[in-house]
């Protein structure tokens, strides 16, 4: 690894990768790979692939945690700080203007003509996402076992996904056959590390909610928000599209904060920002703080929500790179901990598929009913309610997805800009 990069340089590359890195995880992940790797040779090849598999053992966005630890081999935890922040504050500062043009421009024909096409484009990003994650991942018979009772669990019995993961994790963990892994040479004062490093995430964690819930009251939806996105940040196992799943029917079903179409606009406007694409969190966020804003105005509950989401979705993971960087060449040794990895992989396809099912029902068919007898729940629908406008769209979408490979950035705005037509011209 290089070590003669000044903190200046360093520090211009991570402001470029935050204004830069469009195309999910994978495509971030690339970026960083050429110019890290082939082009500025600032670590080697073996080195980031060791660092990305350590970060897809943690929860979180993959990607931020990678530029991350990337930039605290460089420079130690100022390094750190700047590449994770970086990363993640372009993005969120379009993700919040984006935001605040959905909930004020309502109504509006070209705004309404453009979600109407994002909709179309999302329901295609996301077979996608499920066939790619589940080539990758399904390897076996077992594998595939976990990711049809992953998918029977969240979809026909409603079970957590958090208890998924623990699941899923706990079987993978003691069905591989494997020794617990070659002693490594510990690093030293790892334990000091990961202790500061732990107080200190807390901490900065904790404080703004504890500041928010002495200022408002634990039932007001400031509080509700930061507490079910700290939740959710601590589970985020499979990146952003096995946690919207989890995240849609929480925000729709149960706290009512937003329509499941208005979901997937979310998810259509993460698409076309850079950063992280978890970054749909803090449009749920503000929507929840913009619509429930008592006693303050709506568009200041509004951004206070989505800072406040982004700040406990981005924290914890954070805290995690640097508790365990010293750690990272003993968990690379554990064979058991791949396995349980693996299954957790797994899981998450069945949980991509819950969401890719959810979403198709809700985009092509508009109003679909959820129903329960028992432990069982469905979710009936008239075929006849069909949306065969945006059907023609997906159709259109997919099209250009998986017959010409178009971007997803470009998929989206061609989408827009045919829901747009349709709208003022038809």
């Amino acid at each position: 690894m290089n070590k003669n990069i000044s903190f200046g340089e360093a520090l211009g590359f991570w402001l470029k990768l935050g204004f830069i890195s469009f195309g999910g995880p994978a495509g971030q992940i690339a970026i960083m790979h050429r110019v890290l790797v082939d082009e500025r040779k600032w670590i080697d090849e073996e080195r980031f692939l060791h660092a990305l598999n350590f970060c897809v053992l943690l929860p979180g966005p993959e990607a931020q945690k990678l530029a991350t630890y990337v930039g605290w081999l460089l420079h130690g935890t100022r390094g750190g700080l700047a590449a994770g922040i970086l990363f993640v504050l372009p993005g969120a500062l379009v993700m919040l203007a984006l935001s605040i043009l959905y909930a004020m421009g309502r109504g509006i024909p070209a705004v309404e003509g453009a979600l109407y096409g994002i909709k179309a484009a999302v329901l295609v990003i996301v077979v996608e996402a499920l066939i790619r994650i589940g080539k990758r991942a399904l390897k076996t018979r077992f594998l595939v076992g976990v990711a049809a009772a992953a998918f029977i669990g969240i979809f026909f019995l409603a079970i957590p996904f958090p208890l998924i993961v623990v699941a899923a994790a706990l079987t993978g963990f003691f069905i591989t056959r494997a020794p617990l892994g070659t002693a490594v040479e510990p690093a030293r004062g790892r334990w000091r590390h990961a202790a500061i490093a732990i107080a200190c995430g807390l901490a900065l964690w904790w404080a703004p909610m504890l500041a928010v819930a002495l200022m408002v009251g634990s039932s007001h939806v400031l509080t509700t928000v930061g507490l079910f996105f700290s939740k959710l940040a601590v589970v985020s196992f499979g990146g952003a599209y096995a946690l919207l799943a989890y995240m849609a029917q929480q925000a729709v079903e149960t706290h009512h904060w937003m329509s499941a179409p208005e979901m997937v606009d979310g998810l259509g406007l993460a698409e076309t920002t850079p950063g992280p694409l978890i970054l749909v969190t803090q449009f749920v966020g503000f929507l929840a703080g913009y619509r429930d804003p008592a006693p303050f105005a709506p568009l200041g509950m509004g951004v206070a929500a989505a800072a406040l989401t982004t700040w406990v979705t981005f924290v914890p993971p954070m805290m995690l790179i640097f508790a365990g960087a010293p750690f990272v060449e003993q968990l690379r040794s554990n064979k058991r901990l791949s396995g349980a990895l693996s299954a957790i992989t797994a899981a998450v396809v069945g949980v991509i598929l819950n969401l890719t099912v959810w979403f198709a029902l809700h985009v092509l068919f508009g109003q679909v009913e959820e129903r329960e007898a028992g432990p069982l729940r469905w979710y009936p629908f008239d075929p006849l309610a069909l949306d065969l406008t945006v059907t023609a769209l997906a159709a259109l979408a997919a099209v250009l997805a998986f017959r010409f490979k178009r971007g997803l950035v470009e998929l989206v705005v061609v989408m827009a800009a045919l829901g747009v037509a349709l709208r003022l011209f038809f």
